[in-house]
C-alpha cells in the first residue's frame, strides 16, 4: 500500500498500527468483547516470583546451570511469533552449552515492565563469562511498546522471530484457544466482519498477529536489521539442524547444536531433541503442540491466502527473504 504523507501506511492498514491489541486478547467477530487467550506456555506470577527471588536459578533455566556465576540482563530475545515455532527453537538453543535461557516467558516488555530491570534480571539464569542470557516471549513482536522498551535496556539487543505461514499460523492460534474454550464461535465466523462480502476481520488477533509487515516497521524504527533473525518455522521442522546454523551463526556460536541433536517424531510430525551421546530419551515438545487442526472450509483458506499475499510480499521485501509461503500453497 502506498505511503500516506505522514510516514503511516494508508487505509485499514494504517489504522490497524494504530489501535493495537493488547498481548494475548481476541476480538469475537459478534460481540467485539475481549476474551484472554494465554499464550501457550504463559508465565504465571507464582513462577515468576520463584524465578525473580534472590538466590534462584533463573525460572525454569536448563538444569546444568551452575550456582555461580552471575544473573545478566539477556543479550537476545526470541520476540516472536506465536503459533510459529518459537517453543521448539528455544529447546534447541538451550541444547548449546555457551546459552542459558529462561524456560518459563518472563513478558517483561509487555506485562511486568513496571516491576523494573532489576526484577527483569533476577528472573534470568546465572551465567559465566562467554554465555549467553535469552529469554523467548513471542509477544513482543506485536507489542507496540516492546521495542522502544527493548531498546532502551540494549540498543544492540540481538532479536530472533520464528515466522510461519500466517493462514496456517492462525488455524493453529485458534486451535490452541479452542482447545481451552471449547464454547466459542467456529473459525470462520471469527475470521469475518462480513462473511458474505469476504470481509477479513483483521482486528482479530489470530489474523492480525500474520500482518508481519505492519509488526515489523514499528521494530525497524528501533534497530537495524541486521539485528534481526528471521526463522522459518517449516524449515524449523523439515530441517532444524539447517535452522539452528543461521540461529548459532547470528548468535556469535560454534556450530554445536547440530543433525545429531534432531530425530523425526512420526507421530507428532516434527522434530524432537535427543542428546548426542544418545544417553538419555528424546525430549519432544508437550502434547499441547502438534494439536489436530479442525477442518475449514476451504473458501475461508482461499480468502485468507488472498488476504495475506500483498502483506506477505512486502514482508519478503522488507526482510530480502522469500519464505515461500505461496509457492507452499500451490503445491497443495
Amino acid at each position: 500500500p502506498p505511503r500516506a504523507s505522514n510516514g503511516s501506511r494508508e487505509g485499514a492498514a494504517g489504522t490497524w498500527l494504530r489501535t493495537p491489541l493488547a498481548p494475548g486478547e481476541v476480538i469475537t467477530a459478534q460481540s467485539g468483547a475481549f476474551e484472554r487467550d494465554p499464550q501457550e506456555s504463559s508465565t504465571t506470577d507464582e513462577e515468576l516470583s520463584r524465578a525473580g527471588s534472590p538466590g534462584s536459578r533463573g525460572g525454569g533455566s536448563s538444569s546444568t546451570t551452575p550456582d555461580y556465576g552471575e544473573k545478566r540482563l539477556p543479550q537476545a530475545l526470541i520476540i516472536g511469533v506465536k503459533k510459529g515455532g518459537t517453543r521448539a527453537l528455544l529447546e534447541a538453543i538451550r541444547a548449546h552449552p555457551d546459552v542459558r535461557a529462561v524456560g518459563t516467558e518472563p513478558h517483561f516488555f509487555d506485562r511486568n515492565y513496571e516491576k523494573g530491570l532489576e526484577w527483569y534480571r533476577n528472573v534470568m539464569p546465572k551465567t559465566l563469562d562467554g554465555q549467553i542470557t535469552m529469554e523467548k516471549t513471542p509477544s513482543y513482536f506485536v507489542t507496540n511498546e516492546a521495542p522502544r522498551r527493548i531498546h532502551s535496556m540494549a540498543k544492540d539487543t540481538k532479536l530472533i522471530v520464528v515466522v510461519r505461514n500466517p493462514v496456517t499460523r492462525a488455524i493453529s492460534d485458534y486451535t490452541q484457544t479452542l482447545s481451552k474454550k471449547p464454547e466459542i464461535p467456529t473459525f470462520e465466523v471469527l475470521a469475518f466482519k462480513n462473511r458474505t462480502l469476504g470481509l477479513i476481520d483483521a482486528s482479530w488477533s489470530a489474523i492480525r498477529i500474520g500482518i508481519y509487515a505492519l509488526h515489523l516497521e514499528n521494530w525497524l524504527q528501533y534497530f537495524p536489521l541486521s539485528q534481526i533473525l528471521f526463522v522459518s518455522g517449516e524449515r524449523l521442522i523439515t530441517d532444524p539442524a539447517g535452522e539452528m546454523a543461521k540461529v548459532q551463526d547470528f548468535l556469535g556460536l560454534k556450530r554445536i547444536v547440530t543433525e545429531k541433536h534432531f530425530y523425526f517424531n512420526k507421530t507428532k510430525g516434527f522434530p524432537c531433541l535427543k542428546k548426542p551421546e544418545d544417553s538419555s530419551a528424546p525430549r519432544c515438545l508437550g502434547k499441547s503442540k502438534g494439536r489436530t487442526h479442525p477442518k475449514i472450509d476451504p473458501d475461508v483458506i482461499h480468502r485468507l491466502r488472498k488476504f495475506y499475499r500483498p502483506f506477505n510480499v512486502m514482508f519478503y521485501q522488507m526482510t530480502g527473504q522469500d519464505f515461500q509461503w505461496e509457492q507452499e500453497e500451490i503445491d497443495k
